[in-house]
């Protein structure tokens, strides 16, 4: 019987890693899972070590600030994967699963990594060590395979997860219902504010959205602003700016008329959704003066990133402000050339993410390293030859 230690350290990380651990289990009765993650993979039968409450701290200052418990953290891992281990299942949170990787490597535990860090856009020395120490690496963006296999890694390419969780359909009016809306989409087109998961994110982005918003309703009568939570998040918070608040993001999305959406993964939902939107972010000033100085792509948002052009505009910064964003998100609001030119540039982004199917071929590639590892079959042979 196999164990495997999961190690996701986000929201996003925690919803991915769960249909990967169901898919496993069923490719391998009897497995059992523990690590670090939040209610979707405890729900899938992950024994978690530590929550997301904890885990979910990005930038540079922050890091810092929670630096004794994250090395304590690294410590109790360790233990567990002293205690016995099988597969590292690592999902994402590259600042901590590295280290961990790291970790298993040297004890012969083979290490399966899914959801690169973002080597293609800072920290590139990056590339050459998860190629090390990773026995595979699930990618979701094609271009990111060449990268990893140029440093000697095995990099394969899986699909990106969210278009197997876009829903096919969505209860419109009853989401409405339940928003205290008009049912009638004309009556009461939406714009769909998305300002983040974690507490610093919110911290920044939530006035300046919330402002927005207004803005915005002031702007297009008839439009109404609803606030997408995301798991985690204290509603009463959300709903202190006024507005609907909804925890059904991607539905919300499907059904907005535009949207106002922080940096991340949320821009690539917006997009399978093929609502038109602005991304914005703002950081710490140390987080910001760092990432100035290291970060080497030209775009923020993954659409863009995807497109490999300027297709939903950026605002960070000084720029995140509620007249900059609503002035950002107004013209996508009516039909008009800038709507229909987002429209299609959205389009491409959904084409050049693929097809569903990522869980399935994340827990291949689990089921391939453990029965390897288990002696079902040889073990992958490296470059040079050697086991």
């Amino acid at each position: 019987m196999s164990r495997v230690l999961v190690l996701a350290g986000e929201v996003s990380g925690d919803h991915h890693a769960a249909p990967v651990v169901r898919a496993l289990a069923a490719r391998r009765p009897g497995t059992t899972f523990v690590g670090l993650g939040g209610p979707e993979m405890e729900a899938a039968g992950v024994e978690l070590l530590e929550g997301l409450d904890r885990l979910a701290v990005m930038g540079f200052a922050e890091v810092v600030r929670h630096l004794r418990f994250f090395l304590k953290l690294g410590r109790r891992v360790e233990a567990e994967m002293d205690a016995g281990v099988d597969l590292v299942l690592a999902v994402d949170y590259p600042g901590f699963n590295m280290r961990m990787a790291k970790a298993a490597k040297a004890r012969g535990i083979p290490v399966l990594w899914y959801i690169a860090p973002q080597v293609w856009a800072w920290k590139a020395h990056r590339a050459a060590k998860l190629a090390h120490d990773a026995s595979a690496i699930a990618v979701i963006l094609p271009f990111e395979v060449p990268i990893f296999e140029a440093e000697g890694g095995r990099a394969e390419y899986v699909g990106h997860p969210l278009v197997e969780q876009a829903p096919e359909t969505v209860d419109e009016r009853g989401l409405r219902r339940e928003l205290g809306l008009p049912e009638d989409r004309d009556a009461a087109p939406i714009v769909a504010i998305l300002p983040g998961s974690r507490s610093q994110e919110l911290a920044r982005h939530l006035d300046p959205f919330a402002g927005a918003a207004r803005a915005l309703e002031a702007a297009h009568p008839g439009l109404r602003a609803v606030v997408a939570g995301a798991p985690g998040v204290d509603r009463a918070r959300l709903e202190a700016t006024g507005l609907p608040v909804t925890f059904r993001t991607r539905e919300l999305l499907r059904i907005a008329r535009v949207a106002l959406v922080k940096s991340g993964t949320s821009t690539l939902e917006a997009a399978l959704a093929g609502v038109p939107f602005a991304m914005a972010y703002r950081t710490s000033a140390f987080t910001w003066a760092v990432a100035k100085r290291v970060v080497k792509v030209d775009h923020i948002a993954l659409a863009n990133l995807v497109a490999g052009r300027r297709v939903v505009p950026e605002l960070l910064q000084g720029e995140v402000t509620a007249d900059g964003l609503a002035a950002a998100v107004s013209p996508l609001v009516a039909d008009g050339p800038a709507r229909t030119a987002m429209l299609e540039g959205l389009a491409e982004v959904r084409d050049r993410l693929g097809g569903p199917g990522a869980s399935e071929r994340v827990a291949a590639l689990a089921d391939e390293l453990l029965g390897a590892r288990a002696g079902d079959r040889a073990p992958p042979v490296d470059a040079d030859g050697a086991a």
